[in-house]
């Protein structure tokens, strides 16, 4: 496993604003920070601007986390559109350093001193982005039981259903209902 999502940007930043190639994305990495992604797919085009190149095109991603219910590990598959900016932090020609930072700002990704571009990070942030706020296993998932935190997916357990006093009018009144 290596990380092949790391682009030599050298040719194009030469021939100049407009030049543009597209790149097949079939990855298998090596787990990213954060989203456990092992596999990227998709194809981007990276397009010569006048500050640098723009990197846009349809992603696949997978993705785990733990289900919001029972924390059980979620497999999920992500996709995205990535649409980024990279900045070169030397020039093409003299091969002087641009501080990117006082030109563009600092949230801007950087193309590094060989002029390879890596999406590595702009991917991941992109996943981190894309993920369900609450995942699920499955849409019915019953979650931990709130008093022993057995998974109530894989068994009931033998807590006594507790019931707070103050509902003992209206339970009564929904049981008497319920006799009808």
């Amino acid at each position: 496993m290596g990380n092949d999502m790391r682009f030599n940007v050298s040719q194009l930043l030469k021939e100049g604003v407009g030049t543009r190639r597209s790149f097949p994305l079939n990855e298998t990495l090596e787990a990213l920070p954060d989203t456990g992604t092992t596999r990227v797919q998709g194809e981007v085009l990276i397009t010569c601007i006048d500050k640098g190149v723009w990197v846009s095109g349809p992603v696949e991603a997978n993705a785990s986390s733990l289900c919001g219910r029972c924390l059980t590990q979620v497999d999920h598959k992500v996709s995205f559109h990535l649409d980024e900016e990279y900045s070169p932090t030397v020039d093409i020609d003299s091969g002087a350093s641009i501080s990117v930072i006082e030109e563009v700002g600092d949230s801007t990704f950087t193309i590094d001193h060989n002029h390879i571009l890596d999406l590595t990070e702009a991917v991941r942030q992109y996943i981190v982005i894309n993920l369900p706020m609450k995942p699920l296993c499955v849409d019915s998932c019953a979650g931990l039981c709130s008093t022993c935190g057995v998974n109530l997916n894989l068994c009931q357990c033998d807590c006594r259903k507790l019931t707070d006093t103050r509902w003992g009018p209206l339970l009564d009144l929904l049981g008497s209902n319920r006799d009808k």
